[in-house]
């Protein structure tokens, strides 16, 4: 029987943090452009699905993170009839999450569910990229993937959020986010300070992403560049940050933040530490690595991040 004429409804549920999420982009547009006519949805954490959420991928999304999603984790549990009558609308569920024991899967199919595919949580193959590896289940569908960069596609409401953020700066801006989720990850903090002495020199207008695990770094930046042209985009939502990537110029590191501003198309210039950007650096063709030398950032000159961001 044909794929095509079955599939109308399909899940994935992907959990994991940002960079997780943009990661697993590529074989979800797989599934978008083999099933065009299906209805697409996505169970994740809702502030990281927003990316794909009406924006090519998904239809809509659920929040992975709701209490009476507990029991489908649990052998013998008593499960939502809510949930079970969700999941068992969809003729094809591809899950992410990390289910060692089959627990989930097993309370899945006892939802009367349609075809399922597991795939890794996080990939383990250290020779292939994340990317591929994240991928590589769907084959059973016949469907193999050619290219591994993600590409995030911001709304037209996105894209009006940057331009009034933005104002006059418009795409002439550089980006930088200084921070990622492991300190071993980051570039040290004074580097960081003459890259933007150097960037304001030369008269550029700097934007600067953060959240709360940036919050001290930010803070020295700020003492540092205080009466210069930084704009702050603090904890802003995902597709918002997303749209004023677009047509700028990044700096940052290993992050998920990093992650988006490679799939929505800024040039950007990523610098890696202790991971390998062989199997973990976003694919795509707007991206420069700089590669730390033994895997200590504490050891990348300033002027070769200044000569790749040039």
């Amino acid at each position: 029987m044909c794929l095509h004429a079955v599939l109308k409804q399909i899940l994935v549920i992907r959990g994991g943090a940002i960079g997780d999420f943009v990661l697993t982009l590529p074989a979800i547009k797989l599934l978008r452009d083999a099933f065009p006519q299906a209805r697409l949805e996505i169970l994740g954490h809702c502030s990281i699905a927003a990316l794909a959420e009406r924006r090519f991928y998904a239809h809509a999304t659920r929040s992975i993170e709701s209490g009476s999603l507990a029991p489908f984790f649990a052998r013998g549990a008593m499960l939502s009839a809510e949930w079970a009558t969700y999941f068992a609308s969809f003729d094809l569920i591809v899950s992410y999450l990390f289910d060692p024991d089959g627990i989930f899967q097993e309370n899945l199919k006892c939802c009367g569910i349609g075809m399922f595919i597991t795939g890794p949580s996080k990939p383990v193959d250290q020779g292939k990229h994340a990317a591929l590896q994240l991928a590589q289940p769907l084959e059973q569908l016949g469907l193999s993937l050619e290219s591994r960069a993600a590409v995030i596609y911001p709304a037209e409401e996105d894209r009006e959020f940057a331009r009034n953020f933005l104002g006059d700066a418009g795409t002439s801006v550089i980006a930088l986010h200084p921070g990622s989720g492991s300190e071993k990850k980051n570039w040290p903090i004074e580097r960081w300070t003459e890259l933007g002495q150097h960037l304001f020199s030369k008269g550029n207008k700097i934007l600067v992403v953060g959240g709360e695990a940036d919050a001290e770094r930010l803070r020295v930046l700020g003492m540092a560049w205080k009466d210069k042209p930084v704009r702050l985009a603090w904890s802003l939502a995902l597709p918002h940050l997303a749209a004023l990537f677009e047509g700028s110029v990044f700096v940052g590191h290993d992050s998920g933040i990093s992650h988006i501003a490679a799939a929505v198309g800024a040039r950007s210039v990523l610098l890696y530490g202790p991971t390998d950007p062989a199997v973990w650096a976003p694919a795509n063709e707007n991206v420069t690595v700089l590669r730390a030398p033994d895997g200590d950032l504490g050891l990348l000159a300033v002027d070769r991040v200044i000569a790749a961001v040039a």
